[in-house]
Protein backbone atom coordinates (compact mmCIF):
# COMPACT_ATOMS: atom_id res chain seq x y z
CA UNK A 1 0.00 0.00 0.00
CA UNK A 2 1.77 3.31 -1.12
CA UNK A 3 0.06 6.01 0.73
CA UNK A 4 1.50 9.68 0.53
CA UNK A 5 3.50 11.17 2.93
CA UNK A 6 1.12 13.03 4.85
CA UNK A 7 -1.27 9.92 5.61
CA UNK A 8 1.59 7.78 6.55
CA UNK A 9 2.53 10.35 9.47
CA UNK A 10 -0.67 11.11 10.87
CA UNK A 11 -0.94 6.80 11.08
CA UNK A 12 2.56 6.76 12.50
CA UNK A 13 1.06 9.23 15.14
CA UNK A 14 -2.44 7.91 15.62
CA UNK A 15 -0.14 4.49 15.95
CA UNK A 16 2.39 5.94 18.69
CA UNK A 17 0.10 8.00 20.67
CA UNK A 18 -2.69 4.91 20.56
CA UNK A 19 0.00 2.75 22.03
CA UNK A 20 1.09 5.28 24.38
CA UNK A 21 -2.09 6.17 25.82
CA UNK A 22 -2.83 2.37 26.14
CA UNK A 23 0.19 2.31 28.48
CA UNK A 24 -1.02 5.26 30.62
CA UNK A 25 -3.94 2.70 31.24
CA UNK A 26 -2.22 0.37 32.13
CA UNK A 27 -0.37 1.99 34.38
CA UNK A 28 -3.04 3.91 36.02
CA UNK A 29 -5.60 0.65 36.57
CA UNK A 30 -1.90 -0.49 38.15
CA UNK A 31 -1.23 1.88 40.30
CA UNK A 32 -4.82 2.01 41.45
CA UNK A 33 -4.14 -1.04 42.72
CA UNK A 34 -1.24 -0.05 44.73
CA UNK A 35 -2.51 3.16 45.82
CA UNK A 36 0.48 5.05 44.11
CA UNK A 37 0.16 8.39 42.33
CA UNK A 38 -2.42 8.31 39.61
CA UNK A 39 -2.72 9.89 36.12
CA UNK A 40 -5.20 12.61 35.86
CA UNK A 41 -8.15 12.19 34.12
CA UNK A 42 -7.60 15.12 32.16
CA UNK A 43 -4.24 13.57 30.93
CA UNK A 44 -5.80 10.43 29.91
CA UNK A 45 -8.82 12.48 27.62
CA UNK A 46 -6.40 14.95 26.61
CA UNK A 47 -3.82 12.08 25.23
CA UNK A 48 -6.77 10.18 23.61
CA UNK A 49 -8.18 13.68 22.22
CA UNK A 50 -4.87 14.14 20.64
CA UNK A 51 -4.77 11.28 18.82
CA UNK A 52 -4.53 8.20 21.19
CA UNK A 53 -8.25 7.52 21.61
CA UNK A 54 -8.17 3.78 19.61
CA UNK A 55 -5.34 3.10 22.49
CA UNK A 56 -7.92 4.22 25.00
CA UNK A 57 -10.62 2.13 24.19
CA UNK A 58 -8.63 -0.92 24.33
CA UNK A 59 -6.72 0.52 27.66
CA UNK A 60 -10.60 0.80 28.93
CA UNK A 61 -11.75 -2.54 27.73
CA UNK A 62 -8.86 -4.77 28.60
CA UNK A 63 -7.63 -3.43 31.76
CA UNK A 64 -11.15 -2.64 32.94
CA UNK A 65 -9.93 0.34 33.69
CA UNK A 66 -12.26 3.92 34.65
CA UNK A 67 -14.91 2.03 32.75
CA UNK A 68 -18.06 1.52 35.47
CA UNK A 69 -16.75 5.33 36.03
CA UNK A 70 -19.67 7.80 34.34
CA UNK A 71 -18.27 10.93 34.45
CA UNK A 72 -14.69 9.70 32.93
CA UNK A 73 -17.77 7.96 30.07
CA UNK A 74 -18.54 11.53 29.86
CA UNK A 75 -15.24 12.96 29.11
CA UNK A 76 -13.98 10.32 26.92
CA UNK A 77 -16.94 10.68 24.40
CA UNK A 78 -15.91 13.93 24.32
CA UNK A 79 -12.56 13.18 23.70
CA UNK A 80 -13.14 11.08 20.59
CA UNK A 81 -15.42 13.96 19.50
CA UNK A 82 -12.01 15.51 19.32
CA UNK A 83 -10.18 12.69 18.06
CA UNK A 84 -12.59 12.44 15.51
CA UNK A 85 -12.79 16.19 14.40
CA UNK A 86 -9.39 16.06 14.47
CA UNK A 87 -8.97 13.17 11.90
CA UNK A 88 -11.32 14.45 9.31
CA UNK A 89 -9.79 18.15 9.26
CA UNK A 90 -6.43 16.09 9.17
CA UNK A 91 -8.03 13.97 6.26
CA UNK A 92 -9.64 17.30 4.73
CA UNK A 93 -6.67 19.16 4.87
CA UNK A 94 -4.15 16.82 3.29
CA UNK A 95 -6.19 16.14 0.04
CA UNK A 96 -8.72 13.61 1.03
CA UNK A 97 -12.67 14.32 -0.26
Amino acid sequence: MNLPPYQQAWLLWIGVLSAWTFLLFGFDKWRAGRGGARIAEATLCWVSALGGWPGGLLGLVIFRHKSAKGSFQLKFAAAFLVWAGLLVAGWRLGGGR
